[in-house]
């Protein structure tokens, strides 16, 4: 599996619930299959984008800690 996202969205300075309301909004449109990665520095966020994703039907495949945030990677469900 790749980690190669399509498209990154850069939620770093925003706090709860903005960072799973910026990745809903980059994904809608997307086609299905899309990887999509999310940074994000906000705590809440390492529960919140996977809870978001499993609501949605989109798949939460990793989390990584880089330098001061997250790197949420997502692929994008079927409609």
């Amino acid at each position: 599996m790749t980690d190669k996202a399509d498209i990154t969205i850069d939620a770093r300075g925003l706090i709860c619930p903005l960072p799973v309301l910026r990745a809903r909004k980059g994904l809608v449109g997307l086609a299905p299959g899309t990887l999509v990665a999310v940074l994000a520095d906000d705590a809440m966020a390492r529960i919140d984008l996977p809870h978001f994703c499993a609501e949605a039907g989109h798949l939460h495949l990793s989390l990584v800690e880089e330098a001061g945030h997250q790197r949420h990677l997502i692929r994008r469900g079927p409609d």
